[in-house]
């Protein structure tokens, strides 16, 4: 008689670890089309893109830089991509970035914070506290070297520019109501007519 020998492998997923933060549950979330997910803070935020008018401030401030990123030879996006902020991690989804074709990458999907040239956000309804504070603070954290924010919901809609980055925080703030130039200091160095972020 033959004794038999059975394999007694685990069907279980005991090896699949359950993601303890933010960060983690980021990094496990399949793609979902139509929602921006972003990790801010500890928390992980996942929202729907914003309405036309967003999305078209976020082409119209592409369009005024294309010649540049030609000139300097830049990549440019309105959306779709994820900014990993060196240090904490958090996972930041802005309405439009800047970046030397070579810019370091978290992992194949996130450009590392410290390469990007600029990065820009359009105030929505939902996103105000998180675009006009949280993002200003993890900005300058990751050492993004100018953070500018289109806010068509100021009481009177403007433009500010945040620059100059010292003991983690920008040191510049620069603001104009919409429909006057500001000056995008370096490394962009660029007057931005922001006449064409009317509505």
């Amino acid at each position: 008689m033959v004794a038999e020998k059975h394999d007694t492998e685990s069907t279980s997923t005991s090896d699949q670890r359950t993601p303890q933060t933010a960060r983690e549950l980021f990094d496990a979330l399949p793609p979902l089309p139509g929602f921006r997910a972003e990790a801010i803070e500890g928390k992980l935020i996942v929202s729907p893109l914003g309405s036309p008018e967003h999305a078209w401030m976020a082409m119209d401030l592409n369009n005024a830089l294309i010649s540049l990123t030609v000139e300097r030879g830049w990549k440019a996006a309105a959306g779709g991509l994820n900014i990993c902020i060196e240090g904490p991690r958090d996972s930041l989804a802005p309405d439009y970035v800047l970046a030397p074709p070579d810019c370091p990458r978290w992992g194949r999907g996130e450009l590392l914070s410290s390469g990007v040239v600029m990065v820009a956000e359009v105030v929505s309804p939902s996103s105000v506290h998180t675009d006009r504070e949280e993002k200003r603070r993890l900005y300058a954290l990751g050492r993004v070297p100018v953070y500018l924010l289109i806010d068509p919901l100021a009481d009177e809609p403007a433009v500010t520019v945040f620059s100059e980055i010292k003991d983690d925080a920008y040191q510049v703030t620069t603001t104009t109501l919409i429909g006057t130039p500001i000056k995008l200091p370096a490394p962009v160095d660029f007057e931005l007519d922001t006449s064409i972020f009317k509505v």
